[in-house]
Protein backbone atom coordinates (compact mmCIF):
# COMPACT_ATOMS: atom_id res chain seq x y z
CA UNK A 1 0.00 0.00 0.00
CA UNK A 2 1.42 4.09 -0.52
CA UNK A 3 3.08 5.74 2.07
CA UNK A 4 0.80 8.96 1.69
CA UNK A 5 2.23 12.34 2.93
CA UNK A 6 1.30 16.24 2.69
CA UNK A 7 3.43 18.78 2.60
CA UNK A 8 3.01 22.00 3.89
CA UNK A 9 -0.85 21.93 2.51
CA UNK A 10 -2.54 24.86 2.42
CA UNK A 11 -6.36 25.80 1.00
CA UNK A 12 -7.45 29.21 0.44
CA UNK A 13 -10.94 30.37 -0.93
CA UNK A 14 -10.43 33.98 -2.45
CA UNK A 15 -8.29 35.91 0.31
CA UNK A 16 -9.32 33.59 2.74
CA UNK A 17 -6.91 31.07 4.28
CA UNK A 18 -8.79 27.85 5.61
CA UNK A 19 -5.86 25.11 5.86
CA UNK A 20 -2.94 25.93 7.42
CA UNK A 21 0.41 24.04 6.47
CA UNK A 22 -0.53 20.45 7.10
CA UNK A 23 2.16 18.16 7.65
CA UNK A 24 0.81 14.66 7.94
CA UNK A 25 2.55 11.08 7.19
CA UNK A 26 -0.05 8.46 6.65
CA UNK A 27 1.93 4.89 6.84
CA UNK A 28 0.97 1.94 4.93
CA UNK A 29 -1.65 0.12 6.04
CA UNK A 30 -2.93 2.54 8.22
CA UNK A 31 -6.21 3.87 9.57
CA UNK A 32 -6.11 7.32 10.08
CA UNK A 33 -8.80 9.24 11.14
CA UNK A 34 -9.09 12.99 10.83
CA UNK A 35 -11.74 14.62 13.32
CA UNK A 36 -12.30 17.76 15.05
CA UNK A 37 -15.16 20.02 15.18
CA UNK A 38 -17.40 21.23 12.22
CA UNK A 39 -15.49 23.60 10.04
CA UNK A 40 -12.28 22.64 11.45
CA UNK A 41 -10.13 21.63 7.91
CA UNK A 42 -10.93 17.78 8.03
CA UNK A 43 -13.04 17.66 4.93
CA UNK A 44 -11.44 20.04 3.16
CA UNK A 45 -7.99 18.01 3.74
CA UNK A 46 -9.50 14.30 2.78
CA UNK A 47 -11.13 16.17 -0.66
CA UNK A 48 -7.68 17.77 -1.88
CA UNK A 49 -6.03 14.01 -1.16
CA UNK A 50 -8.91 12.63 -3.33
CA UNK A 51 -8.73 15.30 -5.92
CA UNK A 52 -11.92 16.79 -5.59
CA UNK A 53 -10.58 20.23 -4.00
CA UNK A 54 -7.61 22.25 -5.84
CA UNK A 55 -4.44 22.82 -3.40
CA UNK A 56 -3.62 26.09 -2.79
CA UNK A 57 -0.29 25.51 -1.99
CA UNK A 58 1.95 22.20 -1.15
CA UNK A 59 2.64 19.00 -2.23
CA UNK A 60 0.63 15.79 -1.68
CA UNK A 61 2.57 12.79 -2.39
CA UNK A 62 1.93 8.79 -2.81
CA UNK A 63 5.02 6.59 -1.83
CA UNK A 64 7.09 9.94 -3.15
CA UNK A 65 5.02 10.70 -5.99
CA UNK A 66 3.34 13.86 -6.44
CA UNK A 67 -0.47 13.29 -7.33
CA UNK A 68 -1.78 16.84 -6.26
CA UNK A 69 -1.98 18.05 -9.77
CA UNK A 70 -3.41 14.73 -11.15
CA UNK A 71 -7.12 13.98 -11.90
CA UNK A 72 -8.97 11.94 -9.10
CA UNK A 73 -9.48 9.22 -11.24
CA UNK A 74 -5.24 8.91 -11.76
CA UNK A 75 -4.57 9.04 -8.06
CA UNK A 76 -5.43 5.03 -7.18
CA UNK A 77 -8.35 6.02 -4.64
CA UNK A 78 -12.36 5.03 -3.96
CA UNK A 79 -14.05 7.48 -2.07
CA UNK A 80 -17.05 6.65 0.04
CA UNK A 81 -19.61 9.95 0.93
CA UNK A 82 -21.60 10.82 3.79
CA UNK A 83 -24.87 10.80 0.94
CA UNK A 84 -23.86 7.17 -0.20
CA UNK A 85 -24.73 8.59 -3.89
CA UNK A 86 -25.94 5.76 -5.05
CA UNK A 87 -27.49 5.14 -8.30
CA UNK A 88 -31.34 4.55 -7.64
CA UNK A 89 -32.12 2.86 -10.97
CA UNK A 90 -29.50 0.49 -10.57
CA UNK A 91 -29.35 -2.53 -8.33
CA UNK A 92 -26.87 -3.47 -5.65
CA UNK A 93 -24.76 -5.57 -7.82
CA UNK A 94 -24.49 -2.62 -10.49
CA UNK A 95 -24.21 0.27 -8.25
CA UNK A 96 -21.15 -2.02 -6.58
CA UNK A 97 -19.60 -2.78 -10.08
CA UNK A 98 -20.08 0.42 -11.74
CA UNK A 99 -16.84 1.54 -12.04
CA UNK A 100 -15.39 -1.72 -13.06
CA UNK A 101 -17.82 -1.57 -15.66
CA UNK A 102 -16.76 1.76 -16.64
CA UNK A 103 -12.81 0.00 -17.19
CA UNK A 104 -14.65 -2.38 -19.02
CA UNK A 105 -13.31 -5.23 -16.81
CA UNK A 106 -14.36 -8.89 -18.25
CA UNK A 107 -17.99 -10.05 -16.98
CA UNK A 108 -16.55 -12.81 -15.00
CA UNK A 109 -13.85 -10.68 -12.88
CA UNK A 110 -16.62 -8.51 -12.03
CA UNK A 111 -19.20 -11.11 -11.05
CA UNK A 112 -16.62 -12.50 -8.79
CA UNK A 113 -15.23 -8.84 -7.38
CA UNK A 114 -18.99 -8.46 -6.55
CA UNK A 115 -19.62 -11.41 -4.49
CA UNK A 116 -16.75 -11.51 -2.50
CA UNK A 117 -17.34 -7.52 -1.34
CA UNK A 118 -20.80 -8.50 -0.81
CA UNK A 119 -19.57 -11.86 1.42
CA UNK A 120 -17.35 -9.29 3.21
CA UNK A 121 -20.21 -6.41 4.05
CA UNK A 122 -23.09 -9.23 4.30
CA UNK A 123 -24.92 -7.89 1.14
CA UNK A 124 -25.10 -11.09 -0.50
CA UNK A 125 -28.74 -11.26 -0.32
CA UNK A 126 -29.35 -8.10 -1.20
CA UNK A 127 -27.43 -7.80 -4.43
CA UNK A 128 -30.63 -7.73 -6.84
CA UNK A 129 -32.28 -5.13 -4.65
CA UNK A 130 -32.17 -1.31 -5.54
CA UNK A 131 -30.84 1.52 -2.77
CA UNK A 132 -34.85 2.33 -2.28
CA UNK A 133 -35.77 -1.29 -1.10
CA UNK A 134 -32.69 -1.40 1.52
CA UNK A 135 -32.26 0.44 5.35
CA UNK A 136 -29.85 3.33 5.47
CA UNK A 137 -27.28 0.98 7.30
CA UNK A 138 -27.29 -1.21 4.07
CA UNK A 139 -27.28 1.69 1.64
CA UNK A 140 -24.01 3.06 3.42
CA UNK A 141 -22.55 -0.72 2.92
CA UNK A 142 -23.39 -0.68 -0.72
CA UNK A 143 -21.56 2.57 -0.74
CA UNK A 144 -18.69 0.88 1.16
CA UNK A 145 -18.73 -2.20 -1.57
CA UNK A 146 -18.75 0.09 -4.46
CA UNK A 147 -15.18 1.30 -3.25
CA UNK A 148 -13.61 -2.04 -1.68
CA UNK A 149 -14.67 -3.50 -6.05
CA UNK A 150 -12.58 -1.06 -7.15
CA UNK A 151 -9.34 -2.57 -5.17
CA UNK A 152 -7.71 0.97 -4.90
CA UNK A 153 -4.39 1.35 -2.81
CA UNK A 154 -6.58 4.36 -0.37
CA UNK A 155 -9.64 4.51 0.73
CA UNK A 156 -11.59 7.80 1.67
CA UNK A 157 -14.49 8.05 4.59
CA UNK A 158 -16.65 11.08 4.64
CA UNK A 159 -18.74 10.74 7.85
CA UNK A 160 -20.09 7.71 6.47
CA UNK A 161 -22.29 7.30 9.87
CA UNK A 162 -23.20 10.42 10.12
CA UNK A 163 -26.90 10.56 8.60
CA UNK A 164 -27.40 7.02 10.64
CA UNK A 165 -29.27 6.64 13.95
CA UNK A 166 -27.38 6.63 17.56
CA UNK A 167 -27.96 2.20 17.01
CA UNK A 168 -27.06 1.70 13.75
CA UNK A 169 -23.85 3.88 13.77
CA UNK A 170 -22.54 1.50 16.79
CA UNK A 171 -23.23 -1.76 14.47
CA UNK A 172 -21.70 0.01 11.52
CA UNK A 173 -18.89 1.08 13.76
CA UNK A 174 -18.30 -2.70 14.78
CA UNK A 175 -18.95 -3.53 11.05
CA UNK A 176 -16.00 -1.02 9.98
CA UNK A 177 -13.48 -2.68 12.83
CA UNK A 178 -14.04 -5.71 10.93
CA UNK A 179 -14.25 -5.06 7.39
CA UNK A 180 -10.78 -3.08 8.43
CA UNK A 181 -9.37 -6.36 9.67
CA UNK A 182 -9.88 -8.41 6.32
CA UNK A 183 -9.57 -5.58 3.97
CA UNK A 184 -5.42 -4.80 3.82
CA UNK A 185 -5.40 -0.89 2.71
CA UNK A 186 -4.71 2.77 3.45
CA UNK A 187 -8.13 4.49 4.93
CA UNK A 188 -8.49 7.64 6.15
CA UNK A 189 -11.87 8.42 7.33
CA UNK A 190 -13.15 11.91 8.23
CA UNK A 191 -15.72 12.31 11.48
CA UNK A 192 -16.34 14.72 14.27
CA UNK A 193 -17.30 12.12 16.54
CA UNK A 194 -14.76 10.96 18.95
CA UNK A 195 -16.21 8.22 19.80
CA UNK A 196 -15.92 6.85 16.36
CA UNK A 197 -12.18 7.68 16.16
CA UNK A 198 -11.05 6.37 19.12
CA UNK A 199 -12.88 2.61 18.58
CA UNK A 200 -11.87 2.84 14.45
CA UNK A 201 -8.33 4.61 14.31
CA UNK A 202 -4.96 3.35 14.52
CA UNK A 203 -3.76 6.83 14.12
CA UNK A 204 -5.81 10.06 15.06
CA UNK A 205 -5.27 13.33 13.61
CA UNK A 206 -6.89 16.09 16.10
CA UNK A 207 -7.97 18.80 13.85
CA UNK A 208 -9.19 22.57 14.82
CA UNK A 209 -9.30 26.34 13.09
CA UNK A 210 -7.62 24.57 10.34
CA UNK A 211 -4.47 23.59 12.03
CA UNK A 212 -3.60 19.67 13.40
CA UNK A 213 -3.38 20.00 16.99
CA UNK A 214 -1.97 16.60 17.70
CA UNK A 215 -1.92 13.30 15.90
CA UNK A 216 -0.79 9.95 17.32
CA UNK A 217 -2.49 6.91 18.86
CA UNK A 218 -5.51 7.12 20.33
CA UNK A 219 -4.03 5.57 23.69
CA UNK A 220 -1.50 8.69 22.86
CA UNK A 221 -3.98 11.52 22.68
CA UNK A 222 -6.19 10.57 25.62
CA UNK A 223 -3.43 10.01 28.13
CA UNK A 224 -0.77 12.49 27.28
CA UNK A 225 -3.25 15.61 25.29
CA UNK A 226 -0.77 18.34 24.30
CA UNK A 227 -3.21 21.17 25.22
CA UNK A 228 -6.67 21.49 26.45
CA UNK A 229 -8.54 21.38 23.12
CA UNK A 230 -7.40 17.89 22.47
CA UNK A 231 -7.77 16.99 26.06
CA UNK A 232 -11.49 17.80 26.15
CA UNK A 233 -12.16 17.00 22.12
CA UNK A 234 -11.35 13.31 23.19
CA UNK A 235 -13.00 11.45 25.92
CA UNK A 236 -16.46 10.88 26.79
CA UNK A 237 -18.11 12.56 29.19
CA UNK A 238 -15.90 15.03 28.52
CA UNK A 239 -12.81 16.09 30.98
CA UNK A 240 -13.28 18.51 33.65
CA UNK A 241 -11.23 21.84 33.40
CA UNK A 242 -10.74 24.43 37.22
CA UNK A 243 -8.76 26.90 37.57
CA UNK A 244 -5.85 26.76 40.45
CA UNK A 245 -3.57 28.09 42.27
CA UNK A 246 -0.19 26.09 42.85
CA UNK A 247 1.04 26.06 46.42
CA UNK A 248 4.68 24.77 47.65
CA UNK A 249 4.67 23.11 50.88
CA UNK A 250 7.88 22.12 51.58
CA UNK A 251 9.06 19.76 48.96
CA UNK A 252 5.30 19.37 47.74
CA UNK A 253 3.04 20.79 45.55
CA UNK A 254 -0.79 21.73 45.72
CA UNK A 255 -3.51 22.53 43.42
CA UNK A 256 -5.61 24.75 45.14
CA UNK A 257 -9.31 25.89 43.73
CA UNK A 258 -12.64 26.30 45.04
CA UNK A 259 -13.47 24.25 47.47
CA UNK A 260 -10.42 21.83 47.11
CA UNK A 261 -6.45 21.09 47.58
CA UNK A 262 -4.72 18.37 45.68
CA UNK A 263 -1.28 17.19 46.09
CA UNK A 264 0.13 16.98 42.41
CA UNK A 265 2.27 14.02 42.01
CA UNK A 266 5.87 14.08 41.32
CA UNK A 267 5.89 14.14 37.87
CA UNK A 268 3.25 17.60 37.64
CA UNK A 269 5.27 19.14 40.53
CA UNK A 270 8.84 19.03 39.02
CA UNK A 271 6.90 20.43 35.71
CA UNK A 272 5.16 23.48 37.79
CA UNK A 273 9.03 24.13 39.42
CA UNK A 274 10.16 24.63 35.90
CA UNK A 275 7.40 26.47 34.58
CA UNK A 276 7.66 28.81 37.58
CA UNK A 277 3.64 29.91 36.56
CA UNK A 278 0.97 30.17 39.81
CA UNK A 279 -2.38 30.41 37.95
CA UNK A 280 -2.82 27.41 35.71
CA UNK A 281 -5.79 25.11 34.52
CA UNK A 282 -6.12 21.54 36.09
CA UNK A 283 -7.95 18.85 34.23
CA UNK A 284 -9.69 15.97 35.31
CA UNK A 285 -11.39 12.90 33.53
CA UNK A 286 -14.39 12.14 35.05
CA UNK A 287 -13.24 8.07 35.32
CA UNK A 288 -10.54 9.59 37.34
CA UNK A 289 -12.58 10.36 40.09
CA UNK A 290 -13.41 7.95 42.34
CA UNK A 291 -16.40 7.65 45.10
CA UNK A 292 -14.30 7.19 48.08
CA UNK A 293 -15.46 8.72 51.97
CA UNK A 294 -12.23 7.69 53.44
CA UNK A 295 -10.36 9.62 51.25
CA UNK A 296 -7.98 12.14 52.44
CA UNK A 297 -8.33 15.69 51.95
CA UNK A 298 -4.99 16.03 49.84
CA UNK A 299 -6.30 13.49 47.30
CA UNK A 300 -10.21 14.14 47.45
CA UNK A 301 -12.80 16.72 45.99
CA UNK A 302 -16.33 17.37 47.69
CA UNK A 303 -18.94 17.47 45.26
CA UNK A 304 -22.81 18.25 45.41
CA UNK A 305 -24.53 16.30 43.29
CA UNK A 306 -27.11 18.26 40.99
CA UNK A 307 -27.89 16.03 38.46
CA UNK A 308 -27.94 11.83 37.96
CA UNK A 309 -27.98 10.47 34.77
CA UNK A 310 -28.52 6.75 34.70
CA UNK A 311 -27.30 5.02 31.56
CA UNK A 312 -27.03 1.43 32.27
CA UNK A 313 -24.31 0.27 34.21
CA UNK A 314 -22.84 3.59 34.66
CA UNK A 315 -24.02 6.74 36.09
CA UNK A 316 -23.31 10.26 34.76
CA UNK A 317 -23.39 12.84 38.07
CA UNK A 318 -23.04 16.54 37.02
CA UNK A 319 -21.86 18.11 40.53
CA UNK A 320 -20.46 21.71 41.68
CA UNK A 321 -17.33 22.07 43.36
CA UNK A 322 -17.54 25.48 44.68
CA UNK A 323 -18.66 27.39 41.49
CA UNK A 324 -17.11 25.13 38.91
CA UNK A 325 -19.14 22.44 37.57
CA UNK A 326 -17.16 18.43 37.79
CA UNK A 327 -18.56 15.68 35.74
CA UNK A 328 -18.24 12.20 37.91
CA UNK A 329 -19.00 8.70 36.07
CA UNK A 330 -20.10 6.18 38.74
CA UNK A 331 -20.86 2.35 38.96
CA UNK A 332 -25.10 2.84 38.90
CA UNK A 333 -26.08 0.71 41.85
CA UNK A 334 -23.63 3.59 43.96
CA UNK A 335 -26.29 5.06 46.43
CA UNK A 336 -26.78 8.56 45.57
CA UNK A 337 -28.59 11.29 46.30
CA UNK A 338 -29.84 14.70 44.36
CA UNK A 339 -28.41 17.27 46.77
CA UNK A 340 -26.11 15.33 49.16
CA UNK A 341 -22.28 16.15 49.11
CA UNK A 342 -20.03 13.69 48.68
CA UNK A 343 -16.37 13.04 48.96
CA UNK A 344 -14.18 11.75 45.70
CA UNK A 345 -10.85 10.60 45.17
CA UNK A 346 -8.59 12.00 42.14
CA UNK A 347 -6.45 9.20 40.75
CA UNK A 348 -3.16 11.37 41.08
CA UNK A 349 -1.77 9.82 37.27
CA UNK A 350 -5.14 11.22 35.74
CA UNK A 351 -4.07 14.89 36.83
CA UNK A 352 -3.34 17.02 33.50
CA UNK A 353 -1.99 20.62 34.17
CA UNK A 354 -2.47 23.34 31.49
CA UNK A 355 -1.18 26.99 30.98
CA UNK A 356 -3.98 29.25 31.40
CA UNK A 357 -2.92 32.01 28.18
CA UNK A 358 -1.71 29.00 26.03
CA UNK A 359 -3.79 26.39 26.70
CA UNK A 360 -0.95 24.08 26.21
CA UNK A 361 -0.45 21.25 28.47
CA UNK A 362 2.69 21.04 30.74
Amino acid sequence: MPKIRLDGLVKRYGAVEVLHNIDLTMEENEFTVLVGPSGCGKSTTLRMLAGLDIVSEGEIYMDDRPISRLEPKDRDLAMVFQDYALYPHMNVARNMSFALRLQKRPKEEIDLKVREVAKILGLTEYLNRKPGELSGGQRQRVAMGRALTRDAGTFLFDEPLSNLDAKLRGQMRAELALMRQRVQKNMVYVTHDQVEAMTLADRIVVMHGGYIQQQGTPEELFKRPVNKFVAGFLGSPPMNFMDVTLEETGEKFFARGDGFRIALPGRLADRARRVGQSELTMGIRPSDLNFDAAAPDSEAMDLRVSISEYIGAQSVLICKCGEATVTVEVKSETPIALGETLRFAVRPEGIQLFDKKTEDAL
